[in-house]
């Protein structure tokens, strides 16, 4: 009796062994396919996906591997699609949208509207191809929740590096345009003035939950202030954020439109300029001294330009409608120069600006600049993957790799545009679209 209740437990065991064990295989067969942005695509190609990661990839239309009972195969047909990595955008603020409703929906949502509202976008965006994010202003609490309930699988959106802001006292970043009531009510706690009290905001910062730092060297567009896009940040400032950043295993994004503030975050060691709408011949050098990344956005331009134009424009104050038409329409110039003296580029649009879901609208705007689209797409995926330090799991569909990958109804290295419709998106071997 002894033997046979032990038998029957072993027994038990190994089937809870299999059935734990049973892996969600999923075989594409691609008619196009674009392992790595940079090389010639290949035709006729296998991926074997086994738990969300790539397992093989094979020349022509196989069957996958052998499987057994417990596995789950699924046959995805991509015969007749372009398949290549999911894009990457390194700059987006998920929160919002700009628009003329920005003022009363700031004292009429609350913060679990605010939270409710970026489950939407971020679906959007994951629909519209882009699969990883890195999301630069938001209220951090609600991102870091975003960004946690989506790698849990609780909700749908992009894989997200999510920011904490470290700003000056009146620079952009910084609250303004409201009353000093409510000034000092959202002022945030990341706001510092001088070296020590900046390197205290970082610590904050990262003890919260940031995944990279980003701060503002340089003033904004769209701060409602009349104080200019010149240096804000002082530089011992700047040098004390970088190190403390550094020091704690975080990177340092720095929002910087003048040639001056561009320069000094890149000498105190930052990692990517955001915007970077006025680099001249130094901030290009430092840039390919340091290895440093150019976040373009030009869509933010365009859009802030397309606004501040329109009739019926009179919810951006004039201080922003200057600023807006005048950065704006220098950006696209300023990124030819930078992109053919060979400076690092990394794909991002500051969605958030422009509608989320858009995103690949800066994919045609870099083509407009001149940009090659072999060049964009490395942008948007091998670059962009070694700018958030994750070129071991994304950026290509290489065996080990997230299978992160979606497909299109043509050749975007013969025609950019086809980045505005992506029919098919998996991530994490997950199918959202298609």
């Amino acid at each position: 009796m002894k033997n046979h209740y032990i038998t029957a437990l072993a027994l038990s065991c190994i089937a809870l062994s299999v059935s734990a064990n049973a892996a969600d295989i999923k075989v594409i067969h691609a008619g196009t396919l674009l392992t790595v942005a940079g090389k010639a695509p290949l035709v006729e190609q296998t991926l074997v996906i086994t738990d969300g990661v790539i397992s093989a990839i094979q020349s022509g239309y196989t069957a996958g591997p052998i499987s057994t009972s417990q596995d789950t195969v699924e046959i995805v047909d991509l015969k007749n699609r372009f398949v290549m990595a999911g894009l990457m955008d390194m700059h987006v603020h998920l929160q919002g949208e700009l628009g003329p409703k920005n003022d009363s929906q700031a004292l009429r949502m609350s913060d679990a509207d605010v939270a409710m509202q970026s489950v939407y976008f971020a679906k959007k965006t994951l629909l519209a191809g882009f699969t990883t994010v890195r999301d630069l202003g938001a209220k951090p609490e609600q991102i870091y929740a975003l960004r946690d309930g989506i790698n849990k699988g609780w909700i749908d959106g992009p894989r997200i590096i999510a920011s904490g802001g470290v700003s000056v006292t009146g620079g952009h970043g910084d609250v303004d345009g409201m009353s000093p009531d409510l000034l000092d009510k959202y002022t945030s706690k990341t706001i510092c003035d001088g070296p020590y009290d900046c390197r205290r905001a970082t610590r904050r910062a990262i003890k919260f939950g940031a995944d990279v730092i980003k701060i503002t060297s340089t003033g904004g567009v769209l701060s409602d202030t009349n104080t200019g896009t010149g240096q804000q940040m002082d530089d011992d400032e700047l040098r004390e954020v970088i190190q403390t950043a550094h020091a704690l295993g975080r990177k340092v994004a720095s929002h910087a439109h003048a040639a001056q503030g561009i320069n000094a975050a890149l000498r105190a060691g930052v990692d990517s300029i955001e915007h970077g709408s006025y680099a001249d011949k130094e901030s290009i050098k430092l840039m390919k001294q340091s290895g440093a990344y150019l976040v373009p956005t030009l869509l933010a331009g365009d859009t802030v330009v397309a606004m501040a134009n329109a009739a019926g424009a009179d919810f951006m104050s004039p201080a922003i409608k200057v600023k807006a038409i005048r950065v704006g329409g220098d950006m696209l110039k300023n990124f030819t120069a930078a992109y053919k003296a060979g400076v690092n580029i990394a794909y991002g649009t500051d969605s958030g600006v422009s509608h989320h879901g858009d995103n690949a609208k800066e994919a045609v705007l870099m083509s407009k600049a001149g940009m090659s689209n072999s060049d964009i797409l490395k942008s948007a995926t091998i670059n962009a993957a070694k700018l958030i330090d994750m070129s071991d799991s994304l950026g290509s569909l290489e065996v080990g790799k997230q299978a992160d990958i979606i497909g299109l109804t043509t050749n975007p290295l013969e025609q950019i545009d086809t980045l505005l419709s992506v029919p098919f998106v998996m991530k994490a071997g997950v199918i959202y679209k298609g």
